[in-house]
């Protein structure tokens, strides 16, 4: 990938990484959306509101960041920022009702007891899915040459919408959201 690793017998030595094949690109990409999705509804886990979506939006900076050096694609933070605040706001939520379930889960972590459990049951999982949907849309455009510069959410709409129906499948066999290692299809 972009990082040179130095030779631990010969210092003088650097190893130049052997380029990916397509496949092994998505498998990688695949494999760290579903491992940050992870990580992203434990971090839906912490007590203190607002920290909890800070935590969350931290995870899915670092996600993106990631597939863009996976597949070559430049990154800035202030764009990065920008993409996924544009994803989230126009196309994940489908209508208001998941961002005033975010807010209000979050929120509810300041009641103690009842209020902390609901927002404990409900933050992990809509952080979860959200990250696992992000991820997805952006190994999706990223795989057909798309950058930071010239992503346009609403091109994602189908997209997301199926990989949403996915997620709710796995969600009610049991399966955990990101247990398939299914290829993320090309557009």
């Amino acid at each position: 990938m972009a990082d040179e690793t130095v030779s631990t017998t010969n210092p003088d030595l650097t190893l130049h990484p052997v380029p990916l094949t397509d496949e092994q690109r998505d498998q990688l990409a695949s494999e760290l959306v579903d491992r940050l999705s992870l990580w992203s509804g434990a971090a839906g886990l912490l007590p203190i509101p607002v920290v909890d979506v800070a935590a969350v939006g931290g995870v899915q900076l670092y996600m993106l960041r990631k597939l863009s050096e996976i597949y070559g694609v430049p990154f800035s933070d202030n764009v990065g920022k920008s993409v996924i605040a544009s994803l989230a706001g126009s196309v994940l939520p489908a209508s208001t009702a998941v961002t005033t379930t975010v807010t209000v889960g979050s929120m509810l972590k300041a009641f103690p007891g009842v209020g902390w459990a609901i927002g404990a049951l409900t933050m992990p999982a809509l952080s979860a899915g959200a990250t696992y949907i992000i991820g997805k849309v952006f190994i999706q455009h990223f795989a057909s040459g798309g950058t930071l510069l010239d992503f346009n959410p609403p091109d994602y709409r189908e997209f997301i919408k199926a990989q949403k129906e996915k997620l709710a499948m796995r969600q009610k066999s049991g399966a955990s959201p990101t247990s398939s290692s299914e290829s993320t299809p090309k557009v």
